[in-house]
């Protein structure tokens, strides 16, 4: 299965690394595999691939990670629309 990306640069994806304390539900949670663990904390491996549904920061009891949801996926959505390259799961 190709792997779905969006639009380069957009994602309103963000990691506060103090507040991390590497339980790694986001990386569960996520349909993107976005996230990975390195040194025992989250980080975004492939902000890229980011569709901004916001599963990370809803399920993280730590409120390490934040996304504005819906960002992304809408502008591929508008990207697809004017028959540009876009690829959404929608």
């Amino acid at each position: 299965m190709q792997r779905l990306l969006y639009l380069k640069d957009v994602s309103t994806l963000a990691l506060d690394h103090h507040r991390c304390n590497g339980c790694g539900t986001c990386l569960k949670v996520c349909p993107q595999a976005v996230l990975s663990i390195v040194d025992k904390k989250a980080t975004i491996a492939d902000k890229d691939a980011c569709m901004e549904c916001g599963a990370c920061a809803i399920n993280c009891k730590q409120e390490a990670l934040s996304v504005r949801s819906g960002v992304g996926c809408a502008n591929a959505i508008i990207n697809g629309a004017l028959n540009r390259d876009s690829a959404c799961c929608c």
